[in-house]
């Protein structure tokens, strides 16, 4: 099997460091803005209460909500805590 099939099987693996500067690069140079990602300065507390459901969904503006609701039939039912390790740097 070639490496293509494999490789559309797995997650979407995103641009190089060096794809990714030549594209900020690129984009100072034809003068548009890109804002850097926060960082975070905070540390996670593991064992906090979340919030509830109600008060997230509220978070998003409703014209969002809506579309979300329209184009996926998706709907918002838990909120869980994922650990740091899951989650991709």
């Amino acid at each position: 099997m070639s490496d293509l099939a494999s490789t559309e099987d797995s997650a979407p693996i995103g641009p190089s460091a060096d794809e990714e500067a030549a594209f900020l690069s690129a984009e100072r140079e034809s003068g548009v803005t890109v804002a850097a990602m926060p960082a975070t300065t905070r540390d996670e507390d593991e064992t906090g209460e979340l919030p509830p459901m109600e008060d997230l969904v509220k978070r998003i503006p409703a014209p969002a909500r809506e579309l979300i609701e329209d184009l996926f039939r998706a709907r918002f039912v838990t909120v869980k805590r994922l650990p740091k390790a899951s989650l991709k740097n």
